[in-house]
Formats: structure tokens, C-alpha cells, sequence
């Protein structure tokens, strides 16, 4: 998992939360179903967790002060705080860090993480990447213990 160091990042024990309810689903289903199931799946383990969130959430694109609809869509938001990706891929790639850093930097939230359920260990497939300071982003690389 590469995540920012220690618990240097926002909302540490609500992406941790979020983390334990996708554990708990790729249990459940394995490897191999589509990123909509596993979405609908995560959806029900946050909610019975008691954590509000939003599914396939519109997100504009500010332009020379207008708000513009270019299609974007974070898959979910939870306590409207933290963005999920969710990926059904070989292996995360540095595009799909890219898709959840214009997320944060476009919805204004402070962290985000991508959630790659094609592994066999889902904490392999797991990227947290935070919002620092309007317009930075942190990200490092460390195994989760």
C-alpha cells in the first residue's frame, strides 16, 4: 500500500474504517467480479458501519470562474471527506494516481484512495494519496505492516 507516512495524513481513522469495509468485501467476493459490484458491495459495509457516503458523485470542472460538466464522476465519497477509486486492474498505474489527484484537487477534499480489488491481498491494492496545502498533493510509498 503507498500512502502518505504514518499518520501524517487527514482523517487517518476514517480512511482506516473505510479500508477495514473493503478488506471486508474482497473477502466476501475475491478477485475478479466488476468494479459496479464491488462498488454497490462497499456501499452497504460503509453504510452498515454507520458512514455516510455517495455513490458516482458529478464533479465539475472550474474554468475561467464557470462550472463546466466534462463528465467526471468520483465513485464514491464518504462523510464527505474522502474520495474512493475503485479499480478492477492488473496492477495501479501512476495514470489512475493522477485520475484520484485531479478528484482531490477538483472537489477540494483533503484525501483520497484508490481501492484495486484484482489482487489477491487487497492491501496490495491499496493507494492513499492526501491533499497537503490547496493545490499539493503527498504521496510516499510504504508497506502496510
Amino acid at each position: 500500500m503507498r500512502e502518505a507516512t504514518g499518520h501524517d495524513y487527514p482523517d487517518s481513522d476514517l480512511t482506516e474504517k473505510v479500508i477495514g469495509a473493503a478488506i471486508k468485501v474482497h473477502r466476501g467476493l475475491g478477485p475478479g467480479v466488476l468494479e459496479s459490484a464491488y462498488e454497490v458491495c462497499l456501499c452497504d459495509e460503509l453504510g452498515r458501519a454507520g458512514l455516510r457516503w455517495s455513490n458516482q458523485v458529478p464533479l465539475p470542472v472550474v474554468y475561467e470562474g464557470r462550472r463546466l460538466d466534462c463528465g467526471y464522476r468520483m465513485d464514491l465519497v464518504v462523510e464527505q471527506r474522502v474520495t474512493i477509486e475503485i479499480k478492477c486492474v492488473d496492477a495501479i498505474a501512476s495514470i489512475h494516481e493522477a485520475q484520484l489527484l485531479t478528484y482531490l484537487r477538483l472537489a477540494q477534499l483533503p484525501i483520497g484512495l484508490i481501492l484495486n480489488f484484482n489482487v489477491h491481498r487487497l492491501r496490495d491494492g491499496i493507494v492513499r494519496l492526501a491533499l497537503t496545502k490547496p493545490g499539493s498533493f503527498s504521496a510516499s510509498s510504504a508497506a502496510l505492516r
